[in-house]
């Protein structure tokens, strides 16, 4: 049986049977549908990659108004765009460690208030010029400008200078940190010739494959770089289509228009999965579904109202009915057990009472207005009605506008005072906190500024001491939790799928929905 099971195999791996001939054919053999499956993931991982041919992505996220430009990426479809062309000088490995891109190796001072990262030799910018130390600072650099709108600048205001010397580029910090390395890894800081300052959107960089056409917010062709200096990059093609219609974005994979999808709703995941020739990949992580609030604005500057909203939350019931499972209960802050140092809260729970006690006190009397978009996160509307119910429970009104799929994250996210979003997460806390919580962060996208907060977050990034750092974690947790304009109900586990034309896919990949945004990279197309 083994025999004939291997002969099915390598046909299915050199495109001449279909998955789901397999499947029928193992079924005839004794084999239930799981072992069959099971047996043709090890044939193809053991056949290894295939180069050549096309792989399609359909995401959600993307939007007219959305730019090249590293610093002003904002959403899925920008970076995973962005990693097509682009490298920082570091990347997240698979476990959740660091590897090097741009960059071959780092190492600190011994109080980690200087690193150095040595470059690697050979790698050329897609226009064909070697990369320099020059050109790594100035693309730093650039990012932590006044003028700047860089997604990064949280992180880069923690470096007091960039200085290139030689082939190591060295970053001078204002206070210790450990965690600089995971900071380098931001999407954000891709480098570019001459730092980008000239041409921030020519989507030229040191990335497996060249931009071909761009049409934002609609559609995308790469190339493989033939100069490329790594291994990366199976396909010779891939075009990325923005599908940010729940249900077109299914119906594009069934139908074999497109190779695979992130953003399964987990509403229809469970279907998906049980056809024949789709592959279901569930990832847990730092992902979260959030309502956000500006803490400078009225009525959100008052803490009251924050937490009569926070009380006036059902969280048990948005893990049902808008994760169907897929997930687990959020408590307030963007931290969960997925990372290193954490520390876990009094879980907040749905108390209309305490919600009614809360926005009596604050004294005010009226609707409160809630943005949304399905674009923000899969099932945003529904959320917004479940949370719509539940504040009606306490005999509070809440009023729902729902915006376009196009321009959210620039016209309503960050803008607007109270609205639906998503945040993939971070590697680490001080990403994190630095990134959204920073009083000077300019993605701080709820206002949050706390002197304390502030204060404990550079404290702990210069601290060696486990024990001491993980209570400073602890407490800026307990401040967001209790001070914030996070609404955090849950935390999300990333629902990718993909068609059995492509194989190659790798569980528990730390990072971001997609494999970390690499799977069009790593995967390869069967036959």
């Amino acid at each position: 049986m083994k025999n004939q099971l291997s002969y099915y195999a390598g046909r299915v791996t050199a495109g001449l049977m279909s998955r789901r001939e397999f499947l029928g054919r193992a079924a005839a053999l004794g084999l239930t549908a799981a072992a069959a499956n099971t047996f043709l993931a090890q044939a193809v991982r053991a056949e290894g990659p295939k180069k050549g041919g096309t792989i399609r992505m359909g995401l959600q996220g993307g939007a007219t108004t959305d730019s090249l430009d590293p610093a002003l990426a904002a959403n899925q479809v920008s970076l995973m765009v962005n990693r097509l062309w682009g490298e920082s000088l570091v990347e997240l490995s698979d476990d959740g460690g660091i590897e090097g891109k741009v960059a071959e190796s780092f190492e600190s001072s011994a109080d980690a208030t200087e690193w150095t990262f040595k470059l690697r030799s050979g790698v050329t910018f897609s226009n064909g010029k070697d990369v320099t130390a020059e050109d790594v600072a100035a693309s730093l650099m650039r990012h932590s400008g006044e003028d700047t709108k860089s997604g990064a600048l949280g992180i880069m205001r923690t470096i007091r200078d960039v200085r290139a010397e030689g082939d190591t580029v060295v970053i001078g910090l204002d206070s210790p940190s450990a965690d600089l390395p995971y900071l380098m890894a931001d999407y954000h800081l891709i480098i570019q010739p001459g730092g980008g300052v000239d041409d921030p959107a020519a989507g030229i960089g040191t990335g497996p494959y060249i931009l071909k056409e761009v049409d934002m917010g609609v559609r995308f062709v790469a190339e493989k770089n033939p100069n490329y200096w790594g291994d990366l990059g199976n396909a010779e093609t891939l075009e990325l289509i923005v599908i940010n219609d729940n249900t077109a974005r299914v119906a594009a994979l069934q139908s074999g228009q497109v190779d695979m999808i992130d953003r399964l709703p987990p509403r229809t995941a469970g279907l998906v999965a049980r056809a024949p020739n789709i592959n279901v990949h569930q990832t847990s992580g730092p992902g979260h579904y959030v309502f956000i609030a500006h803490c400078n604005t009225a009525p959100f500057d008052n803490n009251d109202v924050r937490l009569a909203l926070k009380y006036g939350i059902n969280r048990e019931e948005m893990v049902e009915k808008i994760l169907f499972g897929y997930g687990s209960v959020g408590n307030d802050t963007p931290i969960n057990a997925s990372y290193p140092f954490y520390t876990e809260l009094e879980q907040r729970t749905f108390d209309p009472d305490k919600a009614k006690f809360h926005m009596d006190k604050a004294g005010v009397d009226g609707a409160i207005l809630l943005r949304t978009s399905e674009n923000s996160f899969p099932g945003a509307p529904d959320a917004a009605a479940l949370f719509q119910q539940s504040m009606a429970t306490a005999g509070l009104q809440l009023d729902i506008k729902r915006e376009p799929n196009d321009g959210y994250w620039s016209e309503v996210w960050n803008a607007q005072p109270f609205c639906t979003s998503y945040w993939g997460g971070r590697p680490t806390q001080d990403q994190m906190y630095t990134t959204a919580y920073l009083s000077t962060a300019d993605w701080n996208d709820t206002r949050f500024n706390n002197e304390q907060f502030d204060q404990l977050l550079l404290a702990a990034r210069g601290e060696l001491d486990e024990a001491k750092r993980t209570q400073m974690y602890a407490d800026m947790g307990k401040i967001l939790h209790d001070e914030g304009g996070l609404i955090c109900p849950m935390f999300n586990d990333f629902l990718d799928a993909s068609s059995d034309r492509v194989a190659g896919w790798k569980e528990g990949v730390a990072g971001y929905a997609l494999m970390n945004s690499y799977a069009p990279h790593r995967m390869w197309v069967v036959g």
